[in-house]
């Protein structure tokens, strides 16, 4: 390799780095910016409106905080409660031979899932009991699937040679998992939590049909009503919750992810 061609090799690759490096920045902050725009367009076209007394009940600071304070706390203990719950399950499947247990567990996880979230949801209410605990319950029963999923496909694609490797080494079975499996398997499950958690967010907006709260009251309440204004900034600020919450965990899945992986 001549002197001119080293050097080219070396420019082109330090061009490419910087170009993931705006890539990573742009994608990094691109989300926020978006929400941050569209929050701000609708505080300004609500500030044009002449609010009667009813849409001026629900669209104040106060009301608005606290059913975005009931929406995230239900969101983030599902989603908690769901990773504490999926990923062991996950590793104890990934784990047995019982075709059964495997089968039985996910089946379950399934219809967790397949099931409509309001089904899952009035149903709880009705054999049990309406308020916040029942739409936790129905939250997790939803969320349950892609975390379990992706626990047990992340811990099945790692390198068998690479497991082994690790036990010639002289590692113990608790050690290869914990210092080799799961690093390499955070990606998937991170990824699995992500969808988790955008989930949660979404089937949230439907606990205010058990008096569970959140911003599923100020959608209610504007289609009852019949208050645009009041529709509008329900469901903006549910997807603006969706959006960022995705972003906060592509960030973590980027530093959590193992170097190099």
């Amino acid at each position: 390799m001549t002197v001119s061609t080293a050097t080219t090799a070396i420019s082109t690759a330090a061009q490419v780095a910087r170009t993931d490096r705006r890539i990573r920045l742009l994608r990094r902050t691109a989300t926020p910016v978006i929400v941050l725009v569209v929050l701000g367009a609708l505080l300004l076209w609500l500030s044009t409106l002449e609010l009667d007394s009813i849409e001026q009940r629900t669209l104040n600071w106060e009301y608005i905080g606290l059913r975005t304070v009931e929406h995230l706390n239900l969101t983030i203990v599902a989603s908690i409660l769901v990773a504490v719950l999926a990923i062991p399950t996950g590793i104890v499947l990934s784990r047995t031979r019982s075709r059964f247990a495997r089968g039985f567990v996910l089946g379950l996880a399934n219809i967790g899932q397949a099931t409509p979230a309001v089904g899952v949801i009035i149903l709880l209410a009705i054999i049990w009991q309406t308020g916040y605990t029942t739409a936790l319950v129905a939250l997790v029963i939803y969320s349950f699937l892609p975390v379990l999923r992706n626990t047990m496909i992340g811990l099945e694609q790692v390198d068998p040679f690479v497991i082994e490797s690790a036990r010639g080494m002289g590692m113990t079975s608790q050690q290869v998992l914990r210092r080799i499996e799961l690093p390499l398997a955070v990606p998937v499950i991170l990824a699995g939590l992500r969808t988790s958690l955008v989930f949660a967010v979404g089937v949230a907006t439907i606990a205010t049909f058990i008096n569970a709260g959140g911003l599923g009251d100020m959608i209610v309440n504007g289609l009852k009503l019949q208050r645009f204004p009041v529709l509008l900034t329900g469901a903006v600020l549910v997807a603006s919750i969706a959006l960022l919450i995705d972003w906060v965990a592509s960030v973590v899945e980027d530093v959590l992810r193992p170097k190099g992986v």
